[in-house]
């Protein structure tokens, strides 16, 4: 493994240099078999992998980057802060395009950096952050600070709102951050150090003290105005150098004492951040499964209640589909539970909803009632009303018992009370049932004409 930050010229090795080295090598070693772990973790459905192509591609992107010692410096500012001629003024060439147009860095742009070490430096230079709506530079800030292990973050004056807000966004990443001042040779010595104390307090808890750099990163003539020894005034041209001194100084000294743990930092927080995603991707698939399984249970316990003229048997018919849906998607979420357990579940979310919605029990009992005093179509229509109810009832039961599933077989801080009631309120009881009958009268009528002889 190339070694980030050994100087070409370097004979001698200080000791701290080598207990930093050391750590450096256990974060990188800590991080590499965290993100081995996440690619080979077998456990993640294909589908899942797909869905997340280009997530589990930076991953291999990244395992090779912390195999080969490689760090990344991305710049990220306005536009016409300086970011490119920066860049530039870095690697001693003018590789990163500068314009006087607005937007002429309009894409990621990377480069390699070998002023110090065997080419395992690599600059980023980005699209300015002014030049996109804000919910578009939000995305972006974490995009930049997701793939760069340091963020120069470039300014040329006073922050504005939107570099304020900006820079906020990418320092909440975690990522080491500096602050570069460019251009500022346009401000005489007092002037740069009045804006020094205005940086340093504005974004004190955000920046370092020692991470606000200043810099001149692009060379120009200056027209100077002075009176001669006879009183007359002389014009003279002026060589205003590049001065990045600050800045190499210091990534030197972050590169040295902590470029492997940056770069194993990036790598840990990214694999962190994907671990994350895939949960939720996995999360949002089996709720999808379940949805669609309470669905299908709904319809089974409608038309069984509807089409079961004995009132009690309903009940029955009920408690059985409703347990056996339970099982159903205690298997989807890998947490199998026996019929015991199911019928308790059954019992505490059923035991609430009469406390929270005892009026649909009611409707269920005057609809029975109705079904047995009636007959012909009208026995059709009572019953699908009947069945309707039975529907929003699994519904019901089916959606939390998937939350409480979710949570691990756990109601969580809120108790199963508080959990029914958030589901019964999340629901329009009657739009539900209105679709649930409508759709047992389409099913029965279906089935009737497929079989008619029955």
């Amino acid at each position: 493994m190339n070694s980030i930050g050994a100087s070409k010229e370097e004979a001698t090795v200080p000791a701290e240099t080598t207990s930093a080295s050391t750590t450096g090598d256990t974060h990188l070693q800590l991080a590499t078999e965290s993100l081995r772990q996440l690619l080979d973790d077998k456990r993640i459905p294909d589908d899942i992998r797909e869905s997340l192509r280009d997530d589990y591609t930076q991953v291999r992107g990244m395992l090779d980057k912390l195999e080969h010692g490689h760090l990344h410096l991305a710049v990220f500012g306005r536009v016409s802060v300086g970011k490119s001629s920066l860049l530039n003024a870095l690697l001693g060439k003018s590789v990163f395009s500068v314009s006087v147009l607005h937007g002429e860095t309009r894409s990621v742009n990377m480069q390699q950096w070998q002023e110090y070490s065997d080419g395992g430096i690599f600059l980023i230079d980005t699209p300015g952050i002014n030049e996109i709506d804000g919910e578009s530079r939000e995305k972006m800030a974490h995009e930049v600070a997701n793939r760069a292990d340091l963020v120069l973050f470039v300014v040329d004056g006073d922050l504005t709102d939107v570099e304020f807000q900006a820079l906020k966004t990418v320092t909440s990443t975690h990522r080491p951050t500096l602050l570069i001042v460019n251009k500022v040779d346009r401000y005489t010595e007092k002037e740069q150090q009045q804006l020094r104390s205005i940086m340093r307090t504005r974004t004190q808890g955000l920046i370092a003290p020692e991470n606000l750099v200043f810099t001149t990163a692009q060379a120009h003539r200056q027209t100077v105005i002075y009176v001669d020894e006879n009183g007359e005034e002389q014009e003279t041209v002026r060589e205003r150098p590049i001065n990045i001194s600050a800045l190499k100084t210091r990534l030197w000294d972050i590169v040295e004492a902590e470029g492997k743990t940056l770069s194993a930092l990036n790598a840990s927080l990214f694999a962190g951040h994907l671990s994350k995603e895939v949960g939720q991707r996995i999360l949002a698939i089996k709720r999808e499964l379940g949805e669609k399984t309470i669905r299908m249970y709904c319809l089974g316990k409608g038309v069984a209640v509807a089409l079961n003229p004995i009132p009690v048997a309903d009940l029955l018919a009920a408690a059985a589909i409703d347990a056996s849906m339970i099982i159903h998607l205690s298997k989807l979420y890998g947490l199998p539970i026996s019929r015991n357990e199911a019928s308790e579940l059954i019992r505490t979310i059923l035991g609430q909803m009469l406390l929270l919605a005892g009026t649909v029990w009611a409707v269920h009992l005057v609809s029975a009632a109705l079904k047995l005093g009636t007959g012909g179509i009208s026995t059709i229509l009572t019953g699908a009303a009947q069945g309707a109810v039975a529907w929003y009832s699994t519904l019901v039961v089916g959606r939390v018992a998937e939350e409480w599933l979710a949570n691990g077989k756990s109601w969580g801080d809120s108790g199963p009370k508080l959990t029914v009631a958030r589901i019964l309120e999340s629901l329009d009881r009657d739009s539900v049932l209105t679709e649930a009958r409508e759709e047992i009268l389409t099913y029965l009528h279906k089935t009737a004409k497929n079989n008619p002889s029955t």
